[in-house]
């Protein structure tokens, strides 16, 4: 064991050249980052589901009964035992040839059998009330976050120049904002990644545990090796944009439409503008070019810097989607479904007044931080 730690923790993968370990070490003068500070992301990361959990049941359910948000669910699929039993041991999406088996067992049409087929689905799903409360969460935390990064970067000077970060690298002392701040991103992406298990279940499951683990990796890697002024820069970039989406949710749950809509758009352009305008010309130019002329290479630089082009490529899916969902809007006036959407009709009325019409039913996004959307019928209708 001794030897595997050794091994992992080799002075010339993670520091540049002659520098060691010993000459981070805390001292009365100065506080570095240190690999077992992260330990208290743990028990906040749960604190933070905790504190979720109130704020959740004693604000956000209050707020959303105000508006008049209900809790009933999408409507039930009658009982039938065949059926059920096909949908819980066999398959929740029957192809046709399944369907027209199905069709002659039941002596019922097609068309039934598909509708009650899509109502067992979405019986699984959350009320509207459920999804509000998850998305007042988030937007409160979002808002808090990004506000306390931009009051304490206005005070730093590498917000304003980016070689700060890397000018005496690593032997640049933590401040106790600094450690505040980190250690919180850190134990609320944990707190995402534990809960993604049991909040509203979404197309993107994949996609977004990559996001999460990447997003715990990059900022526990930035954290050991004292890159962690470059790391607020990422942070607090990427935080900006995740706010207006979760407020775009919820005024799509209140039905406040031309809200809705607003904030999408102001949405849709912070995105893009920050993820694909500001952290490759800013961030990654800092990270790539400027540390390189400052500080030079060493293993770690390039993980580090392997990890924000991994970053920076969920960024470029996302906005591809964010895109996709703006064209259909300005070309047909409705958003289409979208391949990311886990939301169908469940109304047997639509089914009956439009046979040959498929619900229109749309996905937004999700960020670094976690932007979770969709979009339903018009150019800001958004549900989970």
């Amino acid at each position: 064991m001794a030897g595997i730690l050794a091994w992992f923790w080799n002075e010339r993968f993670w520091l540049p050249h002659n520098v060691t370990w010993a000459d981070l070490k805390n001292t009365e003068e100065a506080t570095f980052p240190q690999a077992e500070d992260l330990y208290l992301a743990f028990p906040l990361a749960f604190c933070i589901f905790m504190v979720r959990l109130l704020f959740e049941r004693f604000v956000a359910k209050p707020c959303a009964i105000a508006l008049n948000i209900q809790a009933s669910g999408p409507q039930i699929a009658q009982p039938n035992a065949i059926l059920e039993k096909v949908f819980t041991a066999i398959t929740k999406h029957p192809d046709e040839k399944r369907l027209e088996g199905l069709s002659k067992q039941l002596d019922w049409d097609v068309r039934s059998i598909q509708r009650w087929f899509r109502q067992r689905r979405n019986q699984e799903k959350p009320s509207t009330l459920t999804r509000f409360c998850e998305s007042m969460w988030r937007f409160s935390f979002y808002l808090y976050v990004f506000t306390y990064g931009v009051r304490f970067l206005k005070k730093t000077p590498w917000l304003w120049n980016t070689k700060h970060c890397w000018y005496n690298y690593p032997y640049q002392p933590l401040t106790a904002d600094l450690h505040y701040y980190y250690i919180l991103e850190l134990s609320f992406y944990w707190s995402l990644m534990f809960s993604q298990f049991t909040d509203i279940k979404r197309k993107d499951f994949g996609i977004m545990f990559l996001h999460h683990l990447v997003s715990i990796f990059l900022i526990t890697f930035s954290y050991v090796n004292n890159m962690a002024r470059v790391g607020t820069l990422v942070l607090c970039l990427h935080d900006s944009a995740d706010g207006l989406l979760e407020a775009a949710k919820m005024a799509n749950y209140a039905k406040f439409q031309k809200i809705c809509d607003l904030l999408f758009v102001m949405f849709a352009v912070v995105f893009i503008t920050t993820r694909l305008g500001i952290f490759p010309l800013w961030v990654l130019n800092t990270t790539l070019f400027e540390s390189w002329e400052i500080v030079g290479p060493y293993p770690s630089w390039w993980v580090f810097n392997l990890l924000l082009l991994l970053i920076q490529g969920l960024n470029c899916f996302w906005s591809y989607l964010i895109v996709k969902i703006a064209c259909k809007a300005i070309s047909k006036g409705k958003v289409s479904k979208d391949d990311r959407s886990d939301i169908e009709s469940s109304s047997d009325e639509e089914d009956s007044e439009h046979p040959g019409k498929n619900a229109h039913t749309a996905t937004a996004t999700n960020g670094t931080s976690g932007t979770n959307g969709y979009l339903l019928t018009g150019p800001c209708s958004m549900d989970d």
